[in-house]
């Protein structure tokens, strides 16, 4: 299994100091990547205005909402609670757009505020019209084709609840016509795939969403643009991704007279290699000459479920404190108790087990894991085994690290319960 010679961003001395400082396992951010990304989002091609919003779901912690606030990022809220804490971090409520799988129980108090809604269901759409009639609502569009590496990230397509069919269309303007609702967007999202050739697809048939809704001015297609954690992989190119999907917008105006505004919502673009997780090795155990080697750590699917759920690949470095050390292949796994819980899974085969080289580890080393600043920290299974919620450090453009998120204490964990008397 190949991967990267040495970590993105961190190096022995920093990530020493960063485990003396604040423990581990921590997240560590860095800001001088996050910045980067976001300069890169923002320059995305588009022929008529461009609103780059986060899609705050891969890292919601406040101090990284603040950064992205002030590079000029909006937000995408994927809950009501998504909504308030974006808020809560600083954000304008006019900046913050809602799409959710759950339409809350205070939408109506959500939307006066200043948000904007898309309705992901005709239901969504019906109780918005019921409250709101006449006024402004976004629709949410299952296109009918997607992306993605398997099942759990393509969010388009038949087997994806995500949005309304796009053969209900008819239903979907019966409603906003008996509440005389403006649609003002149209919003599409395929999954997480790297193939611009589905995605200027996809962005094509949106057009013709947009074509029969003629009060709509801007067109939402969502995220999914492909990172390369692990260097056989292959980064989605956004210049490459968009110039024709601007060329598209710019036939459609000359076509129509409707000068549409691009919206696009990356997450894991933003965050992904943005983040890595420091943790140690606290244990080595064999299962003899016909098994494997492991290596486990003291952090696992509480801090990066990744792996577990989709078979991801992440980049893995151990810093050993050994001279001159020799190789073996290990297997990584994580401190759980759970067969599932292996950092190691075969690529494209996440059921088949896939040692690594790496130097000969003692109990003690440093290990890094990368590519996990996006759905990791935001995605874990949260509290299993009791294990407490670990830190988060940001790298600042000084190198120096900053704590953003408190370790959870251990009390905390059931700080809540309310014991039988």
């Amino acid at each position: 299994m190949a991967h990267l010679a040495q970590p993105r961003f961190l190096d022995e001395p920093t990530a020493r100091n960063i485990s003396d400082q604040f423990g581990s396992p921590v997240y560590i951010y860095d800001q001088a990547t996050l910045q980067a990304n976001a300069a890169a989002v923002l320059n995305f091609p588009n022929a008529y205005g461009l609103t780059a919003r986060y899609a705050m779901k891969a890292a919601p912690s406040a101090a990284i909402l603040q950064l992205l606030n002030k590079a000029g990022l909006h937000i995408d809220a994927s809950s009501g609670y998504e909504v308030r804490r974006a808020i809560a971090a600083g954000y304008a409520p006019g900046a913050i757009s809602l799409s959710t799988q759950e339409l809350p129980s205070d939408f109506a108090e959500l939307y006066e505020l200043g948000i904007s809604i898309n309705a992901c269901s005709l239901n969504q759409l019906e109780r918005f019209g019921r409250a709101f009639t006449g006024r402004s609502i976004g629709l949410r569009f299952n296109p009918g084709s997607g992306s993605g590496g398997n099942n759990r990230t393509n969010v388009g397509g038949p087997a994806s609840s995500f949005g309304i069919w796009h053969e209900w269309i008819d239903q979907a303007q019966s409603i906003v016509d008996r509440y005389e609702l403006s649609v003002s967007r149209i919003h599409t999202h395929i999954g997480s795939g790297s193939d611009p050739a589905v995605w200027q697809k996809i962005s094509t048939m949106s057009l013709d969403l947009v074509r029969q809704f003629p009060t709509v001015t801007t067109l939402n297609l969502g995220g999914g643009y492909k990172v390369a954690r692990m260097p056989n992989e292959i980064a989605t190119d956004l210049q490459a991704c968009g110039e024709p999907v601007a060329e598209k917008f710019r036939e459609f105006a000359a076509e129509t007279g409707r000068e549409i505004h691009l919206e696009i919502e990356p997450g894991t673009y933003l965050l992904a290699n943005a983040g890595a997780l420091l943790s140690v090795v606290q244990d080595i155990v064999s299962t003899g000459p016909d098994g494997y080697e492991f290596l486990k750590l003291n952090t696992g699917m509480t801090e990066i479920l990744r792996p577990s759920i989709y078979g991801a690949q992440h980049p893995i470095h151990l810093f050993t404190s050994a001279a001159n050390p020799q190789m073996c292949d290990y297997m990584i796994a994580g401190h759980c108790c759970e067969s599932g819980d292996i950092l190691t899974p075969a690529d494209g085969e996440p059921e088949r087990l896939a040692p690594r080289r790496f130097p000969v580890a003692q109990i003690g080393d440093l290990c890094i894991i990368d590519g996990v600043g996006a759905y990791c920290a935001a995605m874990t299974t949260k509290h299993y085994n009791s294990y407490p919620e670990a830190a988060e450090v940001l790298l600042d453009l000084n190198n120096t690290a900053r704590l953003i998120r408190k370790r959870e204490a251990p009390e905390d964990l059931w700080s809540n319960e309310v014991p039988l008397p």
